[in-house]
């Protein structure tokens, strides 16, 4: 039985391993299809390999020996490259499906100033896409990678099991998560105690966002960050931390649309060169509505998460991996 037991045990660098291998290949699959811009899935998942590359070299590089194009920095700048020409794909997608056909013909017709602003800046963003598969950072970024794959290199950390060392890798990212100011936005403290208003008006709303916004964005940008790296080990814990990563999941994407739609109206106001209530009222309403609709999905886990036995819960989880 002790040597079944050591068969299945696997260190840090054996994940490690497998994980920059899997994302690697991944990105690498979609390249051709990116270059010649032929589907703008190709270049959602080729971002997302790169975006969970990053992840895995982040956070297994205190057990590897990586070249320097191989660093967290290096991955980051390719990644937000892919990432401008993907916000314009995405921008396009809810422009022509979601709001245009609710649109009267007199907003539909102004709107076309936009479809045309957005067309000249999707052929820079993707000059410049088709620009860094030529350039040095990512080739020796492709080489590097493929290098330390047939040869690894490991510190001496990676030789520990993978499940003594799960807590300490994970905890430090959740509890930024669990302490950031996002998660206080739109609630008053009395008393010590967090206290969450409910049925608040769209007006409200709309001034809690313009005035804290940019708070709920970085909240939402540590989730992708955790949800990343806790999607690396699923398979290491019990079902109740699958339950904690589909949270953090929801978190993501409720507080990424609440984003999506103030980076619409601002860059609308931009392309218009005035205030998009003037230009297109009917639009700015259907944001406005966009917005509170998701106000509501977010309120919920907001208070979840705002309660001590939540935070409690997800720490122990974290604590206790499967044991082999």
């Amino acid at each position: 039985m002790e040597l079944v037991a050591q068969a299945k045990l696997k260190t840090l660098g054996d994940y490690a391993h497998e994980a920059l291998k899997k994302h690697f290949k991944k990105t690498l699959k979609w390249e051709k299809t990116v270059k010649k811009d032929e589907d703008p899935e190709a270049l959602h998942q080729m971002r997302v390999g790169m975006r969970r590359l990053r992840t895995a070299v982040s956070r297994f590089g205190l057990a590897l020996d990586l070249s320097k194009p191989v660093s967290d920095k290096n991955i980051g700048k390719i990644a937000r490259r892919l990432g401008t020409l993907r916000d314009l794909d995405v921008l396009k997608e809810s422009l022509e499906n979601t709001y245009r056909p609710n649109l009267p013909h007199k907003e539909q017709k102004s709107l076309q100033t936009a479809f045309d602003a957005l067309s000249k800046q999707r052929e820079d963003a993707l000059e410049g896409v088709q620009a860094t598969f030529k350039d040095e950072h990512y080739k020796s970024l492709k080489q590097g990678m493929n290098e330390w794959l047939e040869n690894p290199s490991y510190l001496p950390v990676a030789s520990l099991p993978m499940q003594e060392l799960l807590p300490d890798l994970l905890l430090p990212e959740v509890s930024s998560l669990l302490l950031d100011p996002g998660w206080l936005v739109g609630t008053q403290v009395e008393n010590a105690k967090v206290v969450i208003p409910k049925g608040l008006k769209a007006e409200k709303i709309e001034k809690e966002l313009a005035t804290n916004g940019e708070m709920l964005h970085t909240l939402r940008k540590q989730a992708k960050r955790v949800r990343y790296q806790m999607e690396l080990f699923t398979e290491l814990y019990a079902e109740s931390y699958s339950v904690y990563v589909a949270d953090v999941k929801n978190i993501q994407d409720i507080l990424g649309s609440i984003q999506d739609s103030v980076v619409l109206g601002e860059w609308l106001t931009d392309v218009f060169e005035s205030e998009i209530e003037t230009k297109l009222p009917t639009f700015a309403n259907l944001l406005a509505e966009n917005r509170y609709k998701l106000w509501q999905q977010w309120q919920p886990l907001q208070e979840r998460y705002l309660k001590p036995e939540t935070r409690h819960g997800f720490h122990l989880t974290i604590l206790h991996p499967l044991t082999l």
